[in-house]
This record gives structure tokens, sequence and C-alpha cells, in this order.
């Protein structure tokens, strides 16, 4: 005996067909009852039944009943209770089987689940079928796509291909039962009065069709096709509404064009009251390689320059392209780039498409294989929303980075060896070429009480030739021109030494640190400084081998640096705090400027504290306390509280490096970033954020504010659930640049997921 379907939580499906009008029921049928279910043995008495169709080509069918009875009179077979029919891929259980030997008709009723060679599923009272299993007409059914969507209708016929045609319908593609299996109404649904399905190309037509929203009809939908695979259907998206500053009302729409199946293409169109209207146009296409897309932006109209507030007299084509893609060329090489270009400084940002105020451009070619890495790459850079000429911004072409790990070790550790090559070019400034050569050589190993010690030696040679120094702005950047070389030999002994057992009904890992790096004298000024400017002691940095990013300054002399990581884990609970600090060996002049932090004998103190509880307490404090008198030199927390639902950040930043303003990488800045959410109400919530400039003229004179500068405020409601999120935002923008004026934004969305028209 075969068990019937299991019986579904918080409702049945068999009071979703005594409905009697499937068309305007709610859908209810939880996912126990949609389950493909096809792991039922198809005969008790012949348990190895395989074929589909027997030597005369005819379909095989296997059954199963509690009960079967045979009229000699009419030549039929009844079968009843628990009923189980079965050939190849297709089945259908019912209550009750009638088998009309001579017509070959077969008639399933009860509670009728029929599923097709496709994994689709059939709920109904009444089916007819043929003798060869297919499906013919229906009665109060649902049709359950394998891919999660569902139509239902009062009346229903099915040919042999598959395809079925429904009359009196309903579809939907949301959940209809919540997180407990309880039945709940779908926020939105389609109904119309004809249905077909096509299972060929799998793609359902609808005519004289509704949308439907929380049961209210909006909006007819003449026309409408979409694909039961879940897959995109060409098609107009819901327009977007908004209002702001800068173009005043704003209405835009959009056009799907689905080309191929690895191929799509999406246009769009604006209209604005205070600007010309713009078109965009977004291109994606997969390959058997990879995948690349194409957007673009294009309008006609005037434009006011960057730290101007008059238009310019002339009228011009702005807009803006970026394209991006990623090439599996074989098993080890790897093809990348990404192209973004604007046609003048604020576009982006009077548009609302990006506040980026710099856009970098990448290509890149990559082999990786266990032993070696291999790049060559280019990249540029377009300046926006900063004062930067543009002839300024360097052009990086190429730059070739090459590294080989050694198969066999040397004296018991493991040797790397690199070379790198890179030509950088201004249009009008300096122009600086580099090529190294470094080896690197590390042994690790642990002492029977358990000290891990790592030695390291390095050895590097470079060759640089710079011309036009004097058009850089900071001499410190210059470097001498012409030809340079210069030779860099480091070594280093690392040794921790972890501590590990029981703390407060948890347990607690203390690993103090200790680190001797010597280097001799290094010709650091001669050489241009193009990536290593930004320099700042961190606890990223405090025990790397040269604290300078990039490779162009190369800290030399010798030094001790010391600390220690803890760590303690509670039930539920994750404590780390990371503390250090470093001792030069000599009390000469170094490289690194005021304020950084290393510029002394003593560096400062640095160090960084986590801590976790669960998913609902994420707490980051990075900071850097004074040698002399332990005030916060840098004071940087992020903090999270709450669900995916309920929850506010914090964010706050403070540099008070009191460097000289020369140095335009570094200086003194102090930011408040904060947002939530609070929701209620199933599925709805508000939510909010802020940006707060608080750096005052003290900290930087060129700063207008003191002190307090709202950067950027947004407001807004939501709704969203598994298929539906609609919403209204408010946001104001403080600052004005050029075109891009401050002042309120308002904005409308709404988007249906899981209906691709």
């Amino acid at each position: 005996m075969v068990p019937g379907p299991s019986p579904l939580p918080c409702d049945s499906l068999r009071r979703f067909l005594a409905t009697g009008l499937a068309a305007n029921a709610l859908l209810w049928a939880a996912p126990v009852a949609l389950a493909q279910d096809e792991t039922v043995p198809v005969s008790a008495a012949d348990p190895d039944f395989v074929p589909e169709f027997n030597e005369d080509g005819q379909r095989q069918i296997g059954f199963e009943a509690d009960e079967l009875n045979y009229d000699q009179d009419t030549d039929t077979v009844t079968a009843s209770g628990n009923v189980l029919l079965r050939s190849g891929d297709q089945s259908v259980r019912a209550d009750a089987v009638t088998w009309n030997r001579l017509t070959g008709q077969i008639m399933a009723t009860g509670d009728v689940r029929f599923v097709d060679e496709d994994g689709n599923q059939l709920f109904t009272d009444s089916l007819e079928l043929t003798d060869e299993l297919e499906a013919g007409a229906m009665t109060n059914l649902l049709f359950a796509f394998r891919q999660g969507a569902r139509l239902a209708a009062e009346q229903a016929t099915r040919d042999v291909e598959g395809n079925i045609e429904l009359q009196r319908a309903v579809y939907s593609a949301c959940p209809v039962t919540n997180a407990e299996g309880c039945a709940q109404s779908p926020s939105w649904r389609i109904t119309a009065e004809r249905v077909w399905y096509d299972s060929e190309s799998e793609r359902i037509r609808f005519s004289d069709a509704y949308l439907e929203l929380f049961g209210a009809r909006i909006l007819p939908l003449p026309g409408l096709t979409l694909r039961a695979d879940g897959s995109a259907e060409s098609g107009f998206f819901v327009p977007n509404i908004g209002i702001t500053a800068s173009n005043g009302i704003e209405l835009s729409g959009s056009y799907y064009w689905r080309l191929a199946d690895n191929r799509d293409l999406t246009l769009t169109g604006y209209v604005f009251t205070e600007a010309a209207p713009m078109v965009s146009a977004e291109y994606r296409h997969l390959t058997d390689r990879g995948a690349f897309q194409v957007t673009a932006y294009g309008t006609y109209g005037t434009r006011i320059p960057l730290n101007s507030t008059v238009a310019t007299s002339e009228e011009d084509i702005r807009g803006y392209i970026e394209t991006n893609g990623r090439f599996q060329l074989d098993e080890n090489w790897t093809a990348s780039g990404s192209i973004r270009f604007a046609s003048d400084r604020t576009f982006l940002r009077r548009y609302d498409i990006s506040r980026e105020d710099r856009l970098r451009s990448t290509v890149q070619l990559e082999r990786i294989d266990d032993d070696s890495y291999v790049s060559i790459s280019g990249w540029a850079t377009q300046a926006l929303l900063v004062s930067t000429d543009q002839g300024q911004v360097p052009l990086a072409l190429p730059l070739i980075d090459a590294r080989y790990r050694l198969e066999d070790p040397i004296l018991g550790g493991n040797v790397e060896l690199q070379a790198n090559t890179l030509a950088i070019t201004r249009a009008e400034g300096q122009d600086t070429q580099r090529a190294f050569a470094r080896a690197q050589w590390d042994y690790r190993t642990l002492t029977p009480m358990g000290q891990e010690i790592t030695l390291t030696g390095l050895v590097r040679g470079d060759v640089y030739h710079s011309d036009d120094n004097f058009l850089t702005i900071t001499p410190s950047y210059r470097g001498e021109g012409g030809w340079q070389a210069r030779g860099v030999a480091i070594a280093a002994v690392d040794v921790t030494w972890p501590f590990a057992g029981d703390f407060m009904g948890g347990t607690q890992i203390l690993t103090p640190r200790v680190q001797l790096v010597a280097a001799p004298d290094i010709r650091n000024m001669d050489i241009p400084n193009e990536d290593a400017r930004a320099i700042d002691l961190e606890d990223s940095n405090l025990f790397a081998l040269n604290r300078f990013p990039g490779y162009d300054r190369v800290e030399d002399g010798v030094r001790l640096t010391y600390g220690f990581d803890w760590q303690a884990t509670f039930p539920g609970w994750r404590i780390e705090t990371t503390l250090g600090q470093s001792y030069r060996l000599t009390d000469e002049p170094t490289l690194f400027p005021d304020g950084t932090g290393l510029n002394e004998q003593w560096s400062d103190f640095v160090g960084r504290t986590q801590v976790r509880y669960n998913d609902f307490v994420k707490f980051t404090h990075r900071f850097r306390l004074d040698k002399d008198n332990f005030a916060v030199r840098r004071n940087e927390i992020d903090a999270t509280v709450g669900s995916d639902a309920t929850y506010i950040e914090v964010g706050y930043l403070r540099l008070d490096r009191d460097i000289d303003l020369s140095f335009e990488d570094l200086q003194d800045r102090e930011e408040l970033r904060a947002a939530g959410r609070v929701a209620f109400a199933d599925h709805w919530s508000v939510f909010g954020s802020a940006v707060v400039n608080l750096t005052d003229r003290e900290e930087d004179p060129s700063f207008t504010a003191d002190g307090f500068e709202p950067l950027r405020t947004r407001l807004g409601i939501a709704y969203a659930d598994e298929c539906l999120e609609f919403g209204f935002t408010w946001r104001r923008d403080y600052i004005q640049l050029a075109d891009a004026q401050s002042g309120s934004s308002f904005r409308v969305y709404f988007n249906l997921r899981n209906l691709g028209f």
C-alpha cells in the first residue's frame, strides 16, 4: 500500500479545491503538497518496473491502489484508495481512478495530483486522462510550476504536447504560506479570462488580464506574456517618479528586451521639468567564457563648470559610459576590465548616477597557477569632483607584476621571486618609470615551548627614470630626475607565543608578539614617490616589513615592534583586541611626516577592538594614542546593533594628526555617519541616514563650516515582502557642486518581484 500525500499545515489542498472557484481563491497550497514526490515505488508486485514503453512502442503504466474492481459488462477497471499511476517521469495520485478499456479513457477523481515529465504539478478534483497517461480536461485546478509560480482556474484542458488552456484563471509567483507554513494571501496576482501555457517555449500568455494588489484590481495588462521557468521576458518596467533639486520632477520608464537566453538590452527614457530629457541603455552578454555589460547615458543641454554657479552659454552633449567584463580564457588565464568615462565633471552628480569624485578605468590580464602569478594591467583616472587638474592625473600603462614560488625549500624556508615594472605618464606633470626584482625567503618553525618563530630575508634591486619632476607640487614626492637606482635589503625575526585557557565561563587566547626588523640606509629621497604617499600608522601595518604603502618608499634602520592579540569567546560573544608600539634604535630623522605616529623614535600606540554578539551586535574600534600624552590621534568607530529588519548603524572617524597642509594626502578629518531601520506591522519599515562633517577650521583652515556641517540626510518608509516592495524616500543634499544643486529630493519606487514583464 502506498501512502497518500502528506497533510498540509494550517490548511489542506482539499479545502482549496473545494472552494469551487479556483480563479478567485487565494492560491493556498503549502510547500509540502507542491513538493515533487517521485520516490514512491510504482508497484509493490513489480518494484523494478522501469520501462516507459513496451516492445510494441506502447506506453506502460504501473499502478497501485487499496482496492481494485473490474466490470466485465463495461470493460471498466476501477481503482480506489491511495491510487498511484506512473509511467516514466509522469505520475498521477488520486482517491479513485476509472479506466474504460474500450475507449482508453482514464478518469481520476478526488484529491488528484498529476506530475508531468518536466516536474510541473497539477492539483485538481477531476482529471481526464488517456491510456497514454496524458492529461485532458480538468476542473477546479491548481497548476504548480517547477520553478514555484502557480496558476489556478475553474476549468482547463491539456493536449498531448503538454499545452494547457485555462478559463477564469489567476496567476501568482508569490509564496502562499508564511514561515510557519500557514496559508497567506499573495501580495499580487494576475487574473485573466483565458490563459494559455506553451510547454515547449514555457511561456504563459494572458487574455483580458488585470494586476491585483492586496485583492484590489488596479491595472489592466493587455498582451501580457510571462515565462514559466522564472526567467525574464521582454516588456516594460514599472515607471519611476521623483523630484530632485537639480532637475525638478523626474519620470522614467524602461523597456527590457530579451535578445536571447544569454543577451538582453534595457532602454530607459527620462523626462524632467527642469532639464532636457535623457536616455540610457544597458546591454548584457553572457558567453561561454565570461560576461560583459555596457551602460550608457546621454542628454543635450547646458552645464555649470565645477566651482562655478553660472551655466555655460553653449549647449553640448552630456553623458556617461561604463563597460566591464571578465573572461576565463583557459584554466589559468583571465582577462578583465572596466572602462568608465563621463563627458564632464558634474554629470554623474547632477543626475544622481554616482557620487564618486574620481572614475577609475582598468584593464588586466592575469595568469594564476599553484606556484606562479602574472598580471599585465593598466589604469587611468578621470578627476570629477576634485580640484585636481586632469593633466596632473596619472595614466599607468603598463603595470606588470610576476611572482613565482620555488617548489623546493631553501634552508627549510619558502622562497618567492618577484619582478615588477610600471610606467606612469601625465599630460601636464611628472612622468615616472620603474622596474625592480625581488627575492624573499620565509622560514617558520615552532619551538618545544610553543613559540612560533618566523625568519624573513628580502633583497630587492630598483631602477627608476623620471622627468619633469619640478611639476610635482610636493617636493618630497619628486625624487631626482633622470635615471636612479637603489638596492633594498631587509631582515626580520618575528616571534609569537600564544597562551590559551578558561576565562569567566569561556575561553581566552593571549598572544604576545615581538618583531625585530633591520634594513641598511636606503636612497629613498632620490626616488620618485608615486604609490607610498598616504602613510598612517594602523593596526594593519604595525608589524609590516615596510609600513609605507606601495614600493616607492622603504623604511630603513633597525626597529623593534611589540604588542599582543587577545581573544575571548563566550556563549554568543566574541571579543578581540590588538595593541602595539614600535621603537627605532636610532634617533635620526625619519621619512615619516609629522603626525603619522611614526616620525619619532617611539611610535604612537595603535590598536583595534572588536566585539560581536551573535549577529545582533557588531562593534569595531580602531585607535591611535599619542605616545607622550595619550591623546587620541585616530578614533574610528563602526557599530551595528539589531537584526536585519530593525537595526541602527553608527560610524565615527576623527583624524587629529596635525600634519603640515603641504601633504595633500594626509589631512585631518572628523565625520559622523548614522543609519537605522525600524520594522513594524509585518513587512513595513521606516529608515533614515545622515552624514555630518564635524571638521572645524582648526583642523582644516579651508573649511567654511565650524565643526558641524550636514552633508546628506535621508528618511523613508517602505513595504517589502517576498514578492512586492514599494516605498517613499526623502533626501536632502546640503552641498552644491556646480549644477548638482543642494536641496530636497523625493522618490517613489515600486517593484513587483518574481514578475518578468
